[in-house]
This record gives structure tokens, C-alpha cells and sequence, in this order.
């Protein structure tokens, strides 16, 4: 910051009121974090910017700390006119924070409109177009206690669910002095819906006062659109280039290239699986080892929180009805809608990619740590076999060098043994053979008295024969003498 003036001054400043009476509409450049700041507003200013605002600073870390005015406020005589926007929720504190930057600035602004999580739970942003009374106070106390009229008092706010309400929120503010009211054209539980242009309009029609229109103005063209869509005096752009990602988004994209870096660490052909297994067993990563699990687990949980995220963002911006909607609404809108669901797309694919990827690398180093002990058991088990291999060989050797030696003293026992089994064999056989003698004698007898017995057997065969023919003759006899007896 330029100077720390605690003390009310008169300050002899440029009119900011002076543009909303130009007949010009006003080009605003928005407080947005980490953009409004000098250099930004320096080089906004040179393309036709009418108005610019600092990023929301906090009206209490502002007035307690140098080093926040220091770091959060800077300006020099060409950043005018200047509106320093503040987050506050005390009367007095902004007051003091209106009454440093009072000389140095064309007026200050009341964030109510901010609606991240963080502000509304410290009661700041959003959470006060619940609290009508509360910003009537602030604006009147920093009315009451800066004595330049020419100093600006504005709100910037969003709209209610009941329109009823902003309408009211806006008219006790302008009782109470404010110069303009900034109406961004959503709810606080909005983020990326398309702007209700609609209800600008009517708050424009219900108040006296300036009244700027805050959301999806990207160009000129989108500014006389919203124009002549609202009657609204100004046009203020808060938006973040095309190109610019959220912190968490960012965070994914850092974390997938990490991803990918460390599995093709992983699979590069000249480190063995063995090399990585000592270097997975040295004590870093063996402490590492007991919230690897709990940090895979939650990682696993973030990512697939972000990837559902994404996936609703693209079925809300893929709706055709959304789409029809904002053309009847905007004609700048359809592209809008179209840049969204691009960036809804590329987040899917981000948080899916690094999902996969995280399961990807939990498998590599798994099969990894198993190849390695595979490896090292087949090691083990080769090893063991040739030393088997080796004792086997050694022990047939000795068995072929005590075989041998066994037979040189046992082989003149074994030749003597050997003669006189042969001579008992011999007796054995002399034996056999004379028995087959005696047996083919009494065969040889035995076949004679068969054939003598045959001879005779034949010898009564024919003489039996004989007889049968005598008998039959004389039977033939006897047969006649009977016959001729008869006669």
C-alpha cells in the first residue's frame, strides 16, 4: 500500500458517479482473486476499461496488519478511478478500512455476493443478503464517518430464490445511501447455472439508482446484449480466462503428470523388478508403508468424488433444455454453456485419467514387489538344485570308487566259489543224464510190449471174424433142414 492514514481526510478524488450519468454503457473489470491486481488493472485500463476493482479483501486483517495492507492493497496515480472491494461484517471495522484507503481510492464496495464456503461461514459474502439490516449499517456508519460525498459506497450482491427479497434488500440499501448496487444474476447455491438476466431486470425497474449486471460477460457484444436485455447501467465481467482451472483442477492435472512420470519410472526395461524391491524395502518407504494404504484410500475417494462431480457437470451442461434456454435468454449464452460443458469434459477425462492411472500404479508396484519375490525364489530354488546336483555327483563318485575297491578284495573268493559251483553243476547234469537214459530204456519196452499186444489184439480180431462166418453158416443150415422138415 502506498500510505497507512488512519485519520478522516478529505479526499479530492475523481466522481466514479460521473460514469453512470455518461450516457455510456460502463465497462467494469470485476474483483476477481489473484487478477485484480495493479498490473492487471494497469493493463485492463489501456483497452477502454472504465472502472476497475481490487480483489475482496478482508476489512479486518486489513485494518489489524500492516503487512496485509502492504500485501493485499497497492495503487499509483493512474489505477483511478478505484473502487476497493472488502469483506466485512462489522460496521466500525469497515469504516476504519474505508477511511485508510480513502485517499487513495474512489470508493469501496460491500462483498455480499461471495459464495464460497469459507466467507459465508465467517459471516462474510453471501450469507449477508440474509441480513438487510446489517449492510444498511455498514453503509450508513462509512457514510456517517467519510466526510467526502464524493466518495462511493457500493453493494455487490446475488439473488434470492424470491426475487421479493432482493428487491427489498436493494431498496433499504439505497435508503441508506449506497451509490450502486452490482447484482450478479444468480443464487448463492448457483455456480455455473446460466444468469437470470430476468431478474436484473426487474431489479433495475424497482430502483433509482445505478445498478450494474455481473455474470457470463465475456465480449463487448455479450455487454450491449445484457444491456438491452436489463436497462442495467453497468456491465462488470467476473469470470476467469477460457483457459484458467480451479485449484482442486489443477491440483488433478499436477497429479496426473506425477502419475504418469512415476509409471514410466516404473516400467523402464534396464531396473529389474529386484532393484526396485531393495529399493521399496529401504526404511523410507518402509515407514511410508503404514499410511500408504490409509493415502491410496483416500486419494481413491477424492478422485472418484471429483470424476462424479464432473460427470453431473456434463449431464447439466449437455441438457438440452439448458441450452435452449440460455439462447432465449442471452445469445452470447449458448456459447457459454458450450465453454462450460468443454470444461466439464476435460475435468472428466482429468479425474478419470488420474483415477485409472492411481489404479494403474497401485497394480505396477504390487506385481513389481511379486515378480521381485518370484524372481529371488526362483533364484533360490536353482541355487539349491545345482548344490543338490553337485552332492549327487559326489556321492556316485565315491559309490563307483568303493564298488570298485570292494570287487578287487572279494574277486579271488568270488573265482574260487564260482569253480565249484560248476563242478556240482557238472555232477547234477551226469545225473539228469543217466536218469534220461533209464526213462528212454523203459520207454522203448514199454513201446514194444504196446506193439505185441497190438499183434495179438489184431490175431483174435480175425479169428473172431471167423467164427462169425461159421456160426452164420450153420445157422443158415439149420434154417433149411427146418424148412424142409416142414414141408
Amino acid at each position: 500500500m502506498i500510505g497507512d492514514i488512519v485519520e478522516t481526510k478529505q479526499c479530492q478524488l475523481k466522481d466514479a458517479m460521473d460514469l453512470f450519468h455518461s450516457g455510456q454503457v460502463v465497462k467494469i473489470c470485476a474483483p476477481m482473486v489473484r487478477y485484480s491486481k495493479l498490473a492487471f488493472r494497469s493493463l485492463v485500463r489501456k483497452y477502454s476499461c472504465d472502472l476497475c476493482y481490487t480483489p475482496m479483501i478482508v476489512a479486518a486483517d486489513f485494518v489489524r496488519s500492516t503487512k496485509a495492507r502492504d500485501s493485499e492493497f497497492t495503487t499509483n496515480k493512474g489505477d483511478r478511478p478505484l473502487i476497493v472491494q472488502f469483506a466485512a461484517k462489522e460496521a466500525q471495522i469497515l469504516c476504519d478500512a474505508a477511511r485508510i484507503v480513502c485517499p487513495f481510492a474512489d470508493g469501496i464496495d460491500i462483498n455480499c455476493g461471495c459464495p464460497q464456503r469459507w466467507a459465508m461461514a465467517e459471516g462474510y459474502g453471501a450469507c449477508l443478503i440474509n441480513k438487510p439490516e446489517l449492510v444498511q449499517d455498514m453503509v450508513r456508519h462509512v457514510r456517517n464517518q467519510i466526510n467526502n460525498p464524493r466518495f462511493s459506497i457500493s453493494i455487490k450482491i446475488r439473488i434470492h430464490e424470491d426475487l421479493k427479497r432482493t428487491v427489498d434488500l436493494c431498496q433499504k440499501a439505497e435508503a441508506t445511501g449506497v451509490s450502486w448496487i452490482t447484482v450478479h444474476g444468480r443464487s448463492a447455491e448457483e455456480r455455473h447455472q446460466p444468469v437470470h438476466y430476468d431478474a436484473i431486470k426487474i431489479i433495475k425497474e424497482s430502483m433509482s439508482i445505478p445498478i450494474v449486471a455481473n455474470g457470463d460477460i465475456k465480449t463487448l457484444k455479450d455487454a450491449e446484449n445484457v444491456h438491452h436485455l436489463t436497462g442495467a447501467d453497468g456491465k462488470i465481467k467476473y469470470t476467469l480466462p477460457a483457459g484458467t482451472m480451479t485449484f482442486q483442477w489443477s491440483a488433478v492435472v499436477f497429479f496426473l503428470y506425477g502419475e504418469i512420470a512415476v509409471i514410466l519410472v516404473l516400467c523402464l526395461p534396464f531396473i529389474s523388478p529386484l532393484r526396485w524391491q531393495k529399493i521399496f524395502t529401504i526404511p523410507l518407504w518402509s515407514k511410508m508403508a503404514v499410511i500408504w494404504n490409509k493415502m491410496f484410500l483416500t486419494i481413491i475417494v477424492l478422485l472418484i468424488i471429483l470424476f462424479l462431480d464432473a460427470v453431473r457437470e456434463v449431464r447439466k451442461y449437455s441438457a438440452a433444455h439448458a441450452i435452449e434456454r440460455a439462447v432465449n435468454v442471452n445469445s452470447s449464452a449458448f456459447d457459454h454453456i458450450q465453454m462450460k460443458l468443454f470444461r466439464s469434459q476435460r475435468n472428466l477425462y482429468l479425474s478419470g485419467f488420474s483415477l485409472f492411472l492411481w489404479l494403474v500404479l497401485r497394480r505396477t508396484v504390487t506385481l513389481l514387489t511379486q515378480l521381485a519375490k518370484g524372481m529371488a525364489s526362483h533364484a533360490a530354488l536353482e541355487a539349491q538344485v545345482n548344490d543338490a546336483t553337485e552332492a549327487a555327483k559326489k556321492y556316485m563318485a565315491e559309490n563307483e570308487r568303493l564298488q570298485e575297491a570292494l570287487n578287487e578284495k572279494g574277486g579271488s573268493k568270488k573265482k574260487e566259489s564260482a569253480e565249484a559251483t560248476d563242478e556240482k553243476l557238472k555232477k547234477e547234469v551226469e545225473h539228469l543224464k543217466a536218469e534220461l537214459q533209464k526213462t528212454s530204456n523203459a520207454l522203448d519196452k514199454a513201446k514194444n510190449e504196446v506193439t505185441a499186444v497190438k499183434k495179438q489184439s489184431e490175431g483174435l480180431k480175425k479169428e473172431y471174424d471167423n467164427l462169425m462166418k461159421e456160426y452164420k453158416r450153420l445157422q443158415d443150415s439149420v434154417n433149411e433142414a427146418e424148412d424142409k422138415k416142414d414141408l
